[in-house]
């Protein structure tokens, strides 16, 4: 039935994959939109069901991932390539870690990067800490960083390496499918495999939709501070439909190089934001934080990264690092296919350290320029910058700027790196799910990605409308879920695969159960001597 409606439409996909995706999606917006309320509570209620049950199985899953890359690279498995013994990088370290940047974590950061650590100053999460003191300002960066750091950069890198190790080295489809295929065979490529695509589609199609939601609430914002936009549903729901159509032209035109110099001008425009900020703001207090803030960060991380708030009763941690661990997670297939594009032939030793520790060094920069001067804002008393970012996040890098020299300059460029940041964002997350829904020998069809960049838009302004910020961040911690519990699997999947590799058996023989011959001698040897006891006690 499904391959009768792919061949009466014309497409060129996998109809359990794509059908079964764009199905769920659309009964969520059919659902959502006459229904908002209803919906907003169930996923409301979900989602405190899960930060109760579930919240500390977020928690260790992605602090013991992190633990077990960083092994891999300190292991004898370092020194594996992505790709044949002999290959070596297609990009320079330079032009490696400036992809990196573009990967989409440029849109979280213009977000939080003042609204975080603000919120942070004025209600601190550990008791005892004064709202306002010196020991709140430390924390608030120190939880910053955490959420953007080291474990943020595990979630994407996890999925990287291994869609990379499968691809370029085992030459399996760079699918999240492929990635189990040393555990469950060939049913990797049949219904089971499908039933993981379909769980990474929507992963990718809910977690970018979040985002272009996040980021039509700060454009709103921006918008209206620089020209008296209304801040309403209505004019989000169109700043989406702009934005959405941008991203869809670029597709249906074939814009591919326009969009990448498009992405390489949005950096430099963020680096010449982030250079105005250091240089017209305090300079001295910037650079003093940050060397601090090294510190504290790693000096916390231990505690941190096993904290679960078991002795209060708070929603704190559902609100916060919940939510960033689940709408990262929700990131990871789109974000992790594409650092495996640009990391072919390094090996895993240079592939972890690059991926983990160069993106932790920017956002440590990024946070401790505007987080750092956003605080000597507020204590400074210029702006009432805490007031504003608890009343709606979405503007705080705009407040901020009005204490900065030519606020109206700032503020309009940064409206402009937020536009392009999400259209490149859209564009990039259709082509990965059209890639994800159809076969590696089937063409990319224009009309099956613009139905993917419209399908964002829609679910972006659907949640928008159901409720807002708390709608986006119930429906993320609830569907980052599944992806989480996919991610230990893909580790265990790696290691074994990694483990036959290093022994210089093929991923055949690896399925067949003929990569550990001391496995297949202990049941050989255990039949012999079942063999020998029934023989003994016949006679």
């Amino acid at each position: 039935m499904l391959e009768r409606l792919q061949r009466r439409l014309g497409l060129q996909i996998i109809p359990g994959v794509f059908f079964t995706s764009a199905g769920i999606a659309a009964l969520f917006v059919a659902l959502a939109i006459p229904f908002d309320a209803v919906v907003a509570d169930s996923f409301g209620l979900l989602t405190g069901w899960v930060a109760r049950n579930l919240g500390w199985f977020y928690i260790l899953s992605v602090s013991a991932l992190l633990i077990f890359l960083l092994g891999l690279a300190f292991s004898r498995y370092g020194n594996i390539r992505l790709g044949a013994d002999d290959s070596r990088p297609d990009y320079s370290n330079l032009t490696w870690f400036t992809m990196l940047f573009a990967a989409g974590i440029g849109t979280i950061l213009m977000f939080w990067g003042v609204a975080e650590p603000i919120s942070h100053f004025a209600n601190p999460p550990f008791d005892g800490v004064q709202p306002g003191s010196e020991q709140a300002a430390s924390d608030a960066m120190t939880i910053a960083l955490y959420h953007f750091g080291l474990h943020t950069w595990t979630i994407f890198a996890m999925p990287g390496l291994a869609i990379a190790y499968f691809s370029y080295r085992h030459n399996l489809p760079m699918r999240i499918s492929s990635l189990f295929y040393p555990l469950i065979g060939d049913r990797a490529f049949g219904p089971w495999g499908w039933a993981v695509d379909v769980i990474a589609v929507l992963g990718t199609l809910f977690g970018v939709a979040t985002s272009l939601g996040l980021g039509t609430l700060q454009l709103n914002s921006g918008l209206n501070y620089l020209f008296d936009v209304p801040s309403t549903g209505l004019v989000q729901v169109i700043l989406i439909a702009v934005i959405t159509s941008i991203a869809a032209t670029s597709v249906a035109l074939g814009l591919d190089k326009g969009v990448r110099r498009l992405s390489q001008l949005n950096i430099v425009l963020a680096m010449a934001l982030l250079g105005f900020v250091f240089i017209v703001g305090p300079t001295v207090f910037i650079a003093e934080g940050m060397v601090q803030s090294i510190g504290d960060y790693l000096d916390a991380l231990p505690r941190l990264a096993f904290w679960t708030e078991t002795f209060k009763d708070t929603d704190w941690q559902r609100q916060w690092t919940l939510f960033y661990w689940a709408w990262t997670i929700s990131w990871a297939p789109y974000v992790g296919i594409f650092i495996a594009r640009i990391s072919r032939g390094r090996t895993i030793r240079e592939f972890v350290a690059g991926v983990l520790f160069a993106p932790t060094a920017f956002t440590l920069v990024w946070f401790g320029i505007f987080g750092l001067s956003a605080i000597q804002v507020e204590m400074n008393g210029q702006i009432a910058l805490a007031e504003q970012v608890q009343q709606d996040p979405s503007v705080a890098i705009f407040a901020f700027l009005q204490a900065l020299p030519l606020s109206g300059l700032a503020s309009a460029l940064s409206v402009m790196i937020i536009v392009i940041f999400f259209t490149t964002s859209s564009d990039s997350a259709s082509l990965v799910i059209d890639m994800l829904t159809r076969r590696d020998d089937q063409p990319s069809l224009v009309r099956q990605r613009i139905f993917w960049a419209v399908a964002q838009g829609v679910i972006a302004g659907t949640l928008l409308l159901a409720g807002g910020l708390d709608a986006l961040q119930n429906v993320i911690t609830s569907l980052g879920l599944p992806f989480c519990i996919l991610l230990i699997f893909m580790a265990v999947a790696l290691f074994r695969a990694l483990r036959a590799d290093y022994r210089g058996y093929s991923m055949n023989e690896l399925v067949q159960g003929k990569a550990f011959p001391e496995v297949v001698a202990s049941a050989e040897t255990a039949q012999e001597n079942d063999h020998v006891s029934e023989t003994v006690d016949r006679h």
